[in-house]
């Protein structure tokens, strides 16, 4: 464990009070507002800071001005010798960390500051109105509100926005693992977990989009000669490629999504298929590409090719009838993945705060990105039977507390390329793991089995995995597979589909990648690197 100099030292984050200054940037000008009790207030834009028991409300009003960004500074010191670390806007990417003092550094959603002895936590409250960013330094802490109508500001016409609640949770003597997940559970407003636990097969990895009906029926059936007869079945999930629309490329797996091409014919009879098998039927869909072309024009954002405008009601509509359209053929697992991508045009660690979004505008003004945002992922939940796991990738993880059942926590992982892997997957499962069962069940992505990657590094990877009592997802070829991998997968199924396990990182507070982990009490050694050292390649080709 990290203990600073002062490891006996307390000190405080005197955040849920008022502000020390507010700033506020509309389309025209940036200008300091004038504060009274609990409100901040300059020409029509008025900012109430409202006390509560336990946080801090933040609410906006505006009549005529467009606000884009609101910006609250709290004057307080903070030591220097203390460690910080914070959450990631979207997926992570291999990023997370606990460091020193930087003061450029932003913290999307909360941050935790520890001096080893003393943990403070500080974030807002999931479901927000706006997208929260923090920043730290040694003389206070900034939180700016991005308040955004696609790159404009919003036009609220007098409407008061609930931007967002502050809470704070400040623990002694306990581990700073246990203080993120008790700040966790204060800021989770209304979580979404399965009702058992979810665990089985997703082609991506192996396949990368050239799947066929016959491979994903003949991996089902490895799939249930591995998993254990318990009550609670897998899932066979079929990824991208599927779609008529299908060809490789970033733009050109879209929709529509109402008819499969020639390697899989017929959705509705796969599904059946997969289910008399004794599987339960999942399916990947892109919801916000919509490539043909063949909608309504005003449905469309300009100039992004075929990214449809979240803000209109007929996309929702369409998006809701093909959920419909993929509980029909008896699919019971929906992942729905680019949602971010295709709103912003960037992937999240290029969404820094107060960032270009290179003019995006939506047809309704009224709404900030993130509850246009919000709305989305309501749609998707609300349109799928009672039955359905909703699976979110490329999502806004705080924004979609309550509507999804698991969430994709990190970027890709790999079954060609074991460096993306370990940078990936390890990173977002120590660091997002504090989530997990509390705002969704955290998905750190797939065991990727295509040969490419040595056995010893990726048994590795799904040992972690099976220990975690987190979803368990394996891309593996049925026909490449060996005995010994089949019956080290048997062993994970057995435990993944129960999920009673209980893992912790041990020395998260030193490393992006940790070796040591707690599992289910007992510090257990994890490795992670060849003897020859990392690769020198990208990991994220």
């Amino acid at each position: 464990m990290f203990i600073s100099s002062e490891q006996n030292q307390i000190f405080h984050l005197p955040i849920i009070r008022q502000p020390d200054f507010i700033y506020v940037e509309t389309e025209n000008k940036t200008f300091a507002l004038n504060s009274a009790p609990e409100e901040f207030r300059l020409q029509d834009v008025t900012v109430f800071c409202q006390e509560q028991k336990n946080g801090l409300t933040i609410s906006l009003q505006a009549e005529q001005s467009l606000v884009r960004f609101v910006t609250l500074r709290w004057c307080m010191t903070i030591p220097q010798k203390t460690r910080i670390m914070g959450d990631a806007l979207e997926r992570s990417y291999g990023d997370l960390e606990w460091r020193g003092m930087v003061p450029e550094r932003y913290f999307p959603w909360y941050f935790l500051i520890t001096n080893g002895f003393h943990t403070i936590g500080c974030g807002v409250k999931t479901a927000p109105s706006a997208l929260c960013y923090w920043q730290a330094d040694d003389s206070g802490v900034t939180l700016c509100l991005d308040v955004r109508n696609g790159d404009m500001g919003v036009f609220l016409n007098g409407r008061c926005l609930e931007a967002a609640e502050i809470v704070m949770e400040e623990c002694d003597e306990i581990r700073p693992y246990e203080a993120a997940v008790r700040l966790c559970k204060k800021m989770c407003k209304n979580s979404l977990l399965p009702a058992k636990p979810v665990y089985g097969i997703n082609d991506w990895y192996y396949a990368y989009g050239t799947s066929s009906r016959e491979s994903i029926l003949r991996d089902t059936k490895l799939l249930m000669s591995l998993s254990p007869n318990d009550g609670n079945p897998p899932y066979a999930v079929i990824d991208d490629g599927w779609q008529q629309t299908y060809a490789p490329g970033m733009d050109n797996d879209g929709g529509p999504w109402s008819e499969a091409n020639e390697r899989f014919l017929d959705m509705k009879t796969l599904a059946q298929d997969i289910k008399k098998l004794g599987a339960i039927p999942g399916i990947w869909f892109r919801p916000l590409l919509h490539q043909k072309q063949d909608l309504p024009k005003e449905m469309y954002l300009k100039n992004r090719s075929g990214r449809l405008d979240i803000s209109n009601p007929k996309v929702l509509t369409q998006i809701a009838k093909d959920v419909h359209r993929f509980n029909d053929w008896g699919y019971r697992l929906i992942k729905y993945d680019f949602t971010t991508y295709d709103i912003f045009g960037k992937w999240g660690f290029h969404l820094a705060p107060k960032s270009s979004l290179n003019g995006l505008r939506f047809q309704d003004n009224t709404k900030t990105n993130a509850e246009l945002i919000r709305k989305l992922y309501e749609t998707i939940y609300h349109a799928a039977t009672p039955d359905t796991i909703i699976l979110g990738c490329n999502c806004i993880g705080h924004l979609g507390v309550g509507t999804m059942h698991v969430y994709r926590t990190g970027d890709d992982t790999s079954g060609k390329n074991w460096e993306r892997t370990r940078k990936m997957g390890v990173n977002t499962l120590a660091f997002r793991l504090p989530q997990h069962n509390i705002f969704y069940a955290v998905d750190a992505d797939c065991i990727g089995m295509t040969g490419n990657i040595p056995w010893d590094l990726n048994k590795e990877w799904l040992r972690l995995l099976q220990n975690s009592g987190t979803p368990l997802f394996v891309s593996a070829d049925s026909n490449t597979i060996t005995i010994e991998q089949q019956e080290d997968l048997r062993a994970a199924y057995q435990q993944a589909s129960k999920q009673t396990n209980s893992l912790e990182p041990i020395d998260w507070l030193h490393t992006t990648c940790p070796t040591k982990w707690m599992v289910n009490g007992i510090i257990t050694q994890f490795h992670w690197f060849e003897n020859t050292g990392l690769s020198i390649t990208s990991p994220c080709e």
